[in-house]
């Protein structure tokens, strides 16, 4: 089994800054990507920004510019820094991992962190 452990949400104000985090541990052989979701209540969860295990890096339109994310495969941490946030970037924010293996012939599963809320104030 796979755990998913994000930290680094919280209050900011517009135009503020904030680091999210996200470790993964258990079993792990290889996680294809690792990436970040956000939801809001009565929305369906959407993609901010995935990274693969080669460098590719993938954002949602609304956030390109101003979020970056970036990996840590040694340490299987996904991190993503979020610059000039809007109050539109409330949410909370979930750490996906994707394609992920337990041993070499194993089978690709997903695992989803609890979420941190990430709340901007205008």
């Amino acid at each position: 089994q796979v755990q998913l452990v994000e930290s680094g949400g919280g209050l900011v104000q517009a135009g503020g800054s904030l680091r999210l985090s996200c470790a993964a541990s258990g079993r792990i052989f290889s996680i294809n990507a690792m990436g970040w979701y956000r939801q809001v209540p009565g929305k369906q969860r959407e993609l901010v920004a995935t990274g693969t295990s080669d460098g590719t890096t993938n954002y949602a339109a609304s956030v390109e510019g101003r979020f970056t994310i970036s990996r840590d495969n040694a340490k299987n941490t996904v991190y993503i820094q979020i610059n000039s946030l809007k109050p539109e970037d409330t949410a909370v924010y979930y750490c996906n991992a994707a394609r992920v293996k337990s041993t070499w012939g194993g089978v690709f599963k997903d695992y989803w962190g609890q979420g941190t809320q990430v709340t901007v104030s205008s």
